[in-house]
């Protein structure tokens, strides 16, 4: 070791060495952090500084998830390291939304809900989005229609239609955020969807899926089965009506 270089020189080389030939499979939690700060931080040791964030925030999503007010708090963490550790997880996701929009198809409605809870986690305010898909499912566009506090009152399902029909969309997947991190529906949440899937319904559009994203929980219409309920229902209005 040279007499400039720091202590910690060896085991920031290696840790780098073993991300570029392994990826981060065998990396814990606060290894990838270590690794991530040692960007921004030359000739310091940031073991220390990883654990702390780890301490302050509970895991990794909670440290790339946190305001820079906050990550600011921690002793060591600066605006280059606050830079960093904001740019990579909204990097990961423009990434997964381009490779979303030049794949194939969308599989399911799971596939849609991953991609929307990994684009929506860490908004702070309530939005709601809509995936607009053509009749392969490609992704056509995706668009937030409305941001604020979510009511009845507030998302007008013939926008959302309406939006979906200019677009020439065979099929929407809508997902609005809870802040507050509770993932179970409200009634407005319930009556929101029922409305949103007779009025696609009712022009063509297939809505695949209502998704609530809250923190690390996701709630999906589709999966719960509450879609399948509404066409049952829907079917059943109809057959009345003739």
């Amino acid at each position: 070791m040279s007499e400039n270089a720091h202590p910690g020189a060896g085991h920031r080389q290696r840790l780098r060495e073993r991300f570029l030939e392994h990826g981060l499979e065998s990396f814990t939690d606060d290894q990838v952090l270590e690794l991530l700060l040692t960007l921004a931080t030359p000739r310091q040791d940031c073991k220390l500084r990883a654990r702390a964030l780890l301490a302050e925030f509970g895991s990794l999503a909670g440290v790339l998830d946190a305001q820079a007010p906050l990550l600011a708090k921690i002793k060591g963490i600066g605006p280059k390291n606050i830079l960093g550790l904001k740019l990579i997880p909204a990097v990961a996701r423009r990434y997964l939304e381009d490779r979303l929009k030049r794949e194939d198809r969308i599989y399911d409605a799971r596939q849609a809900a991953e991609h929307l809870h990994m684009s929506m986690r860490p908004l702070r305010r309530e939005v709601f989005r809509v995936m607009l898909l053509d009749a392969h499912r490609r992704m056509i566009e995706e668009n937030d229609v409305f941001s604020g506090t979510l009511t009845t009152s507030a998302v007008y399902p013939r926008e959302v239609v309406a939006a979906a029909l200019s677009a020439g969309a065979a099929a929407i997947v809508c997902a609005h955020n809870h802040p507050s991190g509770e993932a179970r529906p409200s009634r407005d949440d319930e009556a929101i969807t029922r409305q949103l899937y007779y009025a696609c319904r009712g022009v063509g559009v297939e809505l695949m899926d209502h998704v609530i994203v809250a923190g690390d929980k996701i709630y999906s219409f589709a999966s719960e089965g509450r879609l399948t309920n509404l066409a049952y229902e829907y079917e059943a209005l109809a057959l009345e009506a003739n």
